[in-house]
């Protein structure tokens, strides 16, 4: 087996997961991450389908689910607190046979980082400069000043991603914006709990969510509407909570009350509900994997399992083509990409339904909700929503 040098940027969870499969096929890769720290926060994400099956084929699933949450109810209220919908997870977990729950995605982060960080070099608050691809490999010239010599470089530095600029242009030319931003954050001892619940409340065109986590802790999750024009300011996080604050400022419910643990947030993670939609992930020596690739949005709730998916198709490519990129690397587009092409419009159709932008939108999407309690509506309805899958292959 060649013994490929590869040069993974990104540490999230496509890097090392493909890091993780790169060493038990015996090459040897390096992870760089232009945070200066391990990032653990994020936003809730939900495992089903395909995530919950490449967990079990990561030998990663219980420790998911250990980290992880079982809700055990879905509902909308109103301004007073009423419920409007309300589903129960019974509903999820039947339809998928009980291959379903929810995890934070720093902590799903957490999970496979472990798996890699005493066999794997990582340098944090590194990012690439310049690459230059030759015959023999790839020189990278690293924002540390340092200079190495790769096989290989993958870009699974997410929907901003550096390496997809520096190799195949600007985020411009790939980016579809869905029409919303989204905000998150974590804050300690929120008085409103709801055990169990996840608790959104909606007007035309935004939504607010928030549900408990250990520790006394409660995430929340703001969704709205934008043409995607980003105003003057915004490009800091002041500027993002003043915007997130004029959106929701007349809402009801708890939202006054959210929008006081925003203003003393201190890890916000804020940015426009995008794709990355690129006829070809791979140039040379360079591929890109995750969100980097073919990010279906944060809407859609499955990027997390696609990049594990895709940092696993990848690897397998590697391994079989004994680390000759120029084979490896169109057989990884070859049987992944009309996958992800499915799924990316599934997830634009769906951006509508999470936060609809009229009344009657959310009239519709409440009655929705309210039919699942129907046992076979139920399982119709989430097995054409969640009922991804994909034919792994063989090790």
């Amino acid at each position: 087996m060649n013994k490929l040098r590869a040069l993974i940027s990104g540490a999230g969870i496509a890097g090392p997961s493909l890091a993780q499969w790169l060493c038990r096929y015996g090459f040897e890769p390096t992870l760089i991450e232009r945070a200066p720290v391990f990032r653990s926060g994020g936003y809730m994400i939900d495992v089903w389908g395909v995530g919950f099956d490449i967990l079990e084929r990561y030998d990663l699933l219980e420790a998911a689910r250990q980290r992880g949450y079982v809700f055990d109810r879905l509902k909308f209220v109103d301004e007073l607190g009423a419920d409007k919908s309300v589903v129960g997870g019974d509903v999820f977990r039947r339809a998928l046979g009980g291959r379903f729950f929810s995890i934070p995605r720093g902590e799903l982060a957490r999970v496979i980082h472990e798996t890699v960080e005493s066999r794997v070099e990582v340098l944090y608050g590194t990012f690439i400069q310049t690459l230059h691809q030759h015959r023999d490999g790839i020189e990278v010239e690293l924002s540390s000043g340092e200079t190495r010599q790769f096989d290989v470089v993958i870009g699974a530095d997410g929907l901003h991603s550096r390496v997809r600029e520096l190799s195949f242009g600007p985020e411009s030319g790939f980016a579809t914006n869905l029409g919303y931003r989204a905000a998150s954050f974590i804050a300690d001892g929120y008085p409103h709990r709801d055990e169990g619940a996840y608790v959104s409340f909606a007007r035309p065109g935004r939504q607010v969510s928030r549900y408990a986590m250990r520790e006394n802790r409660s995430a929340f999750l703001f969704v709205f509407a934008d043409a995607g024009h980003t105003p003057p300011g915004v490009h800091d996080s002041h500027g993002q909570k003043e915007l997130i604050r004029t959106r929701f400022a007349n809402d009801g419910w708890e939202v006054p009350e959210m929008l006081g643990r925003l203003e003393v947030a201190q890890d916000l993670y804020f940015d426009t509900v995008s794709q990355i939609r690129m006829p070809h992930w791979t140039s040379g020596r360079i591929a890109l994997v995750g969100d980097a690739a073919h990010c279906p949005s944060l809407l859609a709730g499955a990027g997390a399992a696609f990049a594990m998916l895709g940092a696993y198709v990848l690897a397998q490519e590697l391994y079989r083509a004994d680390g000759n990129a120029f084979q490896a690397f169109p057989a990884y587009e070859r049987r992944l990409q009309p996958y992800m092409v499915h799924q990316q419009h599934s997830a634009a159709r769906f951006a509508g339904s999470f936060a609809p932008k009229t009344a009657l939108g959310i009239r519709i999407r409440d009655a929705a909700l309210n039919l699942m309690k129907v046992p076979a509506v139920g399982t119709l309805l989430v097995r054409s929503m969640f009922g991804n899958t994909f034919p792994l292959p063989l090790e």
